[in-house]
């Protein structure tokens, strides 16, 4: 999410490949690949609380024309895809830095929600776009570059139901969160607990019970690649992955 995340075609090797993969490509699809960037909503970068310079005053207050939310109104299902890093221009629009693939949230997601300590205030979302790595955004409500200065610092929410529909055989890396993961022996392999993504490709990380050398429980680990040499089918209605790996590997 990120961020989503693509079966590769099987491979004749074992070497890892990527965790939300499209079959393998000319060097020409790839460049224009890498070109385009490329965003997912589940790894957190870091971001800097706060605008530097505003006052506690300042820093608090609710922007004009942004409607301040309950807890009730908060979508069930919000994700936390960016945060405001800036603003952009003289108009009002802020800069976001993504999270690993949340800027097809942002661009998708008709209403964005914004938090900043305690508060939370939400808007619609008038305009986006991708700005070399980050997406730029003009929200209802927000006229002018102190109004957007005033955001520097909020964590932007979005409901997953805005998320934009991934392709076939892709996936949402919060999506496979928690998911059971078994081999096709049927030898349970322990449940997702995270999604890495090394550059190249992604890799399922996943728990399971164990004993340690003390004799105490304790929790194993096993990282798999999210590969189609690997993966060979993901269900999201069982919540079951089942993959070409044997637990001693």
């Amino acid at each position: 999410m990120h961020d989503d995340a693509k079966a590769d075609a099987p491979a004749a090797d074992k070497s890892p490949d990527n965790a939300r993969e499209k079959p393998r490509k000319s060097a020409a699809d790839e460049a224009g690949r890498r070109a385009a960037p490329s965003f997912g909503a589940f790894v957190r970068k870091p971001v800097r609380e706060g605008a530097a310079g505003a006052s506690g005053k300042a820093a608090a207050a609710v922007t004009e024309g942004l409607r301040p939310e309950t807890g009730a109104s908060f979508p069930a299902d919000a994700l936390e895809v960016g945060a405001v890093v800036d603003a952009y221009g003289l108009k009002g629009w802020v800069k976001v830095a993504p999270h690993a693939q949340g800027g097809g949230a942002l661009l998708s997601a008709k209403r964005w929600w914004l938090v900043k300590g305690r508060e939370r205030q939400s808007s619609a979302r008038v305009a986006a776009k991708v700005h070399g790595d980050s997406v730029v955004g003009q929200l209802a409500g927000v006229a002018d570059r102190d109004a957007a200065m005033l955001l520097r610092g909020s964590r932007i929410y979005v409901s997953r139901a805005e998320f934009p529909a991934p392709a076939a055989d892709e996936y949402y890396w919060v999506d496979l969160m928690g998911l059971d993961v078994a081999n096709e022996a049927g030898v349970e392999l322990g449940k997702v607990a995270d999604l890495i993504d090394n550059g190249a490709h992604s890799v399922l990380r996943i728990e399971y019970p164990s004993t340690g050398k003390d004799g105490k429980p304790a929790t194993g680990e096993r990282l798999i690649p999210f590969v189609g040499a690997y993966v060979k089918t993901v269900d999201l209605t069982a919540k079951r992955i089942v993959v070409d790996w044997e637990a001693d590997y």
